[in-house]
C-alpha cells in the first residue's frame, strides 16, 4: 500500500493502466452482459481528473470497451493492442473466412481477434478439450491460439499485446510512474512494459480461475473487482 501511497503523491506523472472484464467488471456467463458498477465509474471519472493518463487495456475492441466502463473520456486500447499496430487489419478478412469455417456456439467475433466461450458449457473439460483441436486448427492457419479464463483467443501473429499498447501510451505521455491492474495471462505482458519506470505497481485480481503467475508477479494482490475499487479510492 506504500506504493499507492507514492503513486498518488505525483499524479501529474503518472498512468494507471486497467483491464476490464474480472478488474473493474465482474465476470459473468455471458460477456455482453459485462457492466462496470456506478461507484467504480465515479472512481475512474475521479481518477481521470487527477491522473494525466487513465487508459483501459482490453481483449475487447475499444468501443465495446467504452460501453462496458461508461466513462468514454478515458483513454481505450482494444485487442490486446492489436488496434495500435498498423500491419493488423490486414488479418482480419482471414479471421473471418477461419471462423466460418467453425462449429462452437460461443463465438465472440471482435474483428482483429476472436474469443471462443466455454464457461457457460455443462461439461467443462469436453469443452476444452474440442477447443485444443480448434487452437491447433488456427495456429495451423497461421493465427496465434491461446487459453484464458474459460476461453479460446484467436489472434493474428503481430508482436503486439497489452504490453505493446502500454509502452506506446508511456512514450506519448511521458509518464514516469504508472499502475497497471489486471486478471489474466495477457495482463502479465502489461505488467511487464512497467519494467525500468521510476515507480511501478502491479496490481493482480486474483481467482481460481486466473494463472498462478500473475500474483507472483504483483506488487499488490487483490481478491476481485470489489476490491479493486478500495484500491482505486486509494489513488
Amino acid at each position: 500500500m506504500d506504493l499507492l501511497a507514492r503513486l498518488a503523491e505525483d499524479p501529474a506523472s503518472a498512468a494507471i493502466f486497467l483491464d476490464v472484464d474480472g478488474v473493474l467488471a465482474p465476470i459473468v456467463p455471458r460477456p455482453e452482459d459485462a457492466v462496470v458498477p456506478d461507484e467504480t465509474r465515479a472512481e475512474l471519472r475521479r481518477l481521470n481528473g487527477r491522473y494525466e493518463l487513465v487508459a483501459c487495456i482490453s481483449g475487447r475492441p475499444s468501443e465495446d470497451a467504452k460501453r462496458i466502463v461508461g466513462v468514454p473520456e478515458l483513454v481505450y486500447a482494444g485487442n490486446h493492442g492489436l488496434e495500435l499496430e498498423p500491419d493488423a487489419p490486414a488479418w482480419a478478412a482471414r479471421l473471418t473466412r477461419f471462423l466460418a469455417g467453425l462449429d462452437w456456439p460461443r463465438i465472440e467475433d471482435k474483428g482483429l481477434t476472436a474469443s471462443l466461450h466455454y464457461r457457460d458449457r455443462a461439461d467443462q473439460n469436453a469443452a476444452r478439450a474440442e477447443l485444443e483441436g480448434i487452437a491447433a486448427e488456427a495456429r495451423a492457419a497461421g493465427f496465434v491460439a491461446r487459453f484464458g479464463r474459460k476461453v479460446l483467443e484467436i489472434l493474428p501473429p503481430l508482436p503486439a499485446d497489452k504490453g505493446t499498447a502500454v509502452r506506446r501510451l508511456l512514450a506519448a505521455y511521458g509518464s514516469r510512474r504508472a499502475l497497471f491492474a489486471g486478471d489474466d495471462t495477457t495482463d502479465l505482458d502489461g505488467f511487464r512494459a512497467l519494467d525500468g519506470l521510476e515507480l511501478a505497481v502491479r496490481v493482480a485480481v486474483v481467482s481460481g480461475e486466473g494463472p498462478t503467475e500473475l500474483p507472483e508477479s504483483a506488487d499488490v494482490t487483490v481478491d476481485g473487482p470489489e476490491e479493486m475499487l478500495a484500491i482505486l479510492r486509494r489513488l
